[in-house]
């Protein structure tokens, strides 16, 4: 792992593959750390090509925290009064280009997943100049029309957080459990492993409620899209009950020529079964 100066912050990253191959940016979602990229699929991206790059979004993670920042009025954004979001999408955007500058990277193929999907949405209207193709991932538009969560789900995300190690183990266990994929269901002993690797590497609460803020306040990106030129994926899973397949499906519809990828039994979560076919679509839009 590596640090970047990149837009007045300090992001942490990690590689893989040949720095002369292609680069393929990884963005990754709301309060979620780079290592959800998990290894495995990373190097499989890098057996296609590709020189892989996945960061810490500001916030979360080793990246830096922006805690004299307060933290969000929740409430008052669900009102409608945006004035207590700090950040929005955009400066997450801008936080990629800087990284893309750090490195030496001109233009990049970037996939996001979830909030990381509204962000490298946000890139394609923004910075279409430094992108060579973008792919978002059960992600949505901002329309809130669209890819609304169900109640229970919204729940989960949004509880209290814990003030144990034991007790923050067990909440990321059973929502792991439960927003992930019904079609590729995974054991306990990896969700606690998986859980363990991540509270023992970070963790931030108030800096996820940043990223909520984020999202809330960017308000609809469809019009943005419209005007997208640029070789476009969007994969959903048809069981995902955090952000309804009908988000993935708008995404699509939004930017012109864009591939829409549904993809049966997937929750809210990228389970190995799904890699493989992941990865060939992401070869077939990025000319890899």
């Amino acid at each position: 792992m590596a640090r970047a100066q990149a837009n007045g912050l300090e992001l942490e990253y990690g590689t893989f593959g040949d720095p002369a191959a292609p680069p393929l940016v990884l963005v990754m979602g709301l309060g979620a750390q780079m290592i959800t990229w998990e290894d495995d699929f990373c190097a499989m991206l890098a057996d296609r090509g590709f020189f892989v790059v996945r960061y810490d979004n500001r916030d979360v993670g080793l990246s830096t925290y922006l805690d004299d920042l307060p933290a969000p009025d929740l409430g008052a954004l669900f009102a409608g009064d945006l004035s207590t979001a700090p950040y929005r999408l955009s400066d997450l955007a801008d936080d990629a280009v800087g990284l893309f500058d750090a490195l030496g990277i001109a233009r990049a193929h970037v996939v996001g997943a979830s909030m990381g999907g509204m962000i490298v949405q946000q890139l394609a209207i923004d910075h279409p100049d430094r992108l060579l193709s973008v792919t978002s991932i059960m992600s949505t538009t901002g329309d809130p029309a669209v890819g609304q969560a169900e109640p229970w789900a919204l729940a989960v995300l949004t509880r209290p957080p814990a003030t144990t190690r034991e007790q923050a183990l067990a909440d990321s266990v059973e929502g792991y459990r439960r927003l992930g994929s019904p079609g590729y269901p995974d054991d306990e002993a990896f969700l606690l492993a998986k859980a363990t690797m991540h509270f023992d590497r970070a963790r931030h609460p108030v800096g996820t409620l940043r990223h909520a803020a984020a999202v809330m306040a960017s308000g609809d990106r469809t019009s943005g899209l419209h005007d997208v030129r640029l070789p476009a994926l969007v994969v959903h899973g048809d069981a995902d009950p955090l952000i309804n397949v009908s988000g993935g499906k708008a995404t699509a519809a939004a930017i012109p020529g864009a591939e829409l990828l549904v993809i049966p039994g997937m929750g809210h979560n990228l389970p190995r079964a799904v890699w493989p076919e992941l990865a060939e679509a992401i070869g077939r839009v990025t000319g890899q």
